[in-house]
């Protein structure tokens, strides 16, 4: 008998524990309230940023292929791709026979201007002696024109090829005809150039000073994107940088594959920061408009729907679906469900959505 009462004692006092630990819990569920942090719906002026990718290309103004002047065996080449060069400066050396036969032409051709002007000095003293006629004066003042002529073609030949009139060398050295930067290189030493008709270029120099940066605009965007607008620009390379430039030009014509017009901007480079084949972001703004907005951590995704949970009348709170579009990384405008003046939980508002409020 007094082992069942010890056993009803302990039994009630396990009771009467669990009971006060569920009513502390509750007590304490019930009086911590809900953190909520709201905000009213305000109507600004807003300018959202169009942003166009694009590509960093040289100038084709600046660009220059440079051909090998005649055909022969390439000896040396004195540029790699990214070498800087100089107007001027040796960028190979090609053996060519057309060296030689400029030269050998050159001579003809000095030794043919040098015989027709002896022999109009002596038609000319002839004629002067009532020895020849008028007509063989003529004849002979003609050929020496003809003569200097093929002198200055020979001449012009050998300054094309870039040798020197008096050299006995059939090498020819070419030269980088602007300042700038090698781009890629075409040729090898012991190469066999072809002839001028269908070379290949030894390398590819461009002058990057300026450069061009080409994007694809979509056409609901081509009312805004217009010759004349300013535009920030800024490449992954330099996150933190931004270049200011215009829309230099937009083109005529829509792809009809990606249904996109090409756009240009072109910015100075002045420090060769900006390397060609670069992705970069064009970045222009729409004309200010006034809208409705809200923070972007007011609204609760469910689905396909977007929803913000509204102050009522009653100090309760109640769910509203809405229509919005993406502001900045903070905010959101919105389209339907909420007018000026409504006030939205910023913080806390998935708290509400699982208490059933």
């Amino acid at each position: 008998m007094n082992r069942i009462l010890k056993i009803l004692i302990i039994a009630t006092s396990l009771f009467v524990a669990v009971g006060c630990n569920r009513s502390a819990a509750k007590e304490a569920t019930v009086s911590r309230p809900l953190e909520l942090k709201t905000v009213e719906a305000q109507i600004r002026s807003v300018s959202q940023a169009i942003e166009i990718s694009a590509r960093i290309q040289p100038d084709p103004g600046h660009v220059v292929r440079v051909y090998p002047p005649a055909g022969g065996r390439m000896v040396r080449v004195a540029v790699r791709p990214g070498d800087s060069v100089t107007r001027g400066q040796l960028v190979a050396v090609l053996e060519s026979s057309d060296v030689s036969q400029a030269r050998s032409d050159l001579s003809k051709a000095e030794a043919e201007n040098q015989r027709a002007e002896h022999a109009l000095v002596r038609t000319k003293l002839l004629l002067e002696h009532k020895v020849l006629s008028e007509r063989e004066f003529e004849d002979a003042s003609a050929q020496e024109i003809e003569a200097k002529s093929e002198l200055d073609r020979a001449k012009a030949r050998l300054k094309v090829l870039g040798a020197s009139e008096k050299g006995s060398s059939n090498e020819v050295a070419v030269v980088s005809p602007i300042s700038g930067t090698v781009l890629d290189v075409g040729a090898s030493s012991g190469e066999l150039s072809k002839s001028t008709d269908n070379a290949t270029p030894i390398c590819t120099i461009a002058d990057l000073g300026t450069v061009w940066l080409t994007g694809e605009v979509y056409e609901k965007d081509l009312a805004i994107v217009r010759v004349g607008v300013p535009v920030q620009v800024s490449v992954t390379a330099y996150p933190e940088r931004r270049w200011a430039g215009k829309i230099a030009q937009v083109s005529d014509a829509i792809d009809p594959v990606t249904r996109t017009a090409k756009a240009r901007v072109v910015l100075t480079n002045s420090i060769h920061e900006l390397k060609p084949e670069m992705f970069a972001t064009i970045q222009l703004n729409r004309p200010s408009t006034d809208a409705l907005v809200i923070p972007a951590s007011a609204v609760l995704h469910e689905g396909g729907d977007s929803t913000v949970m509204v102050k009522a009348t009653n100090n309760g709170y109640e769910r509203r679906l809405i229509t919005l579009r993406p502001l900045n990384n903070n905010e959101v405008v919105v389209i339907s469900g909420l007018k000026a003046g409504d006030v939205v939980v910023m913080e806390g508002a998935a708290l509400l959505r699982g208490s059933g409020d």
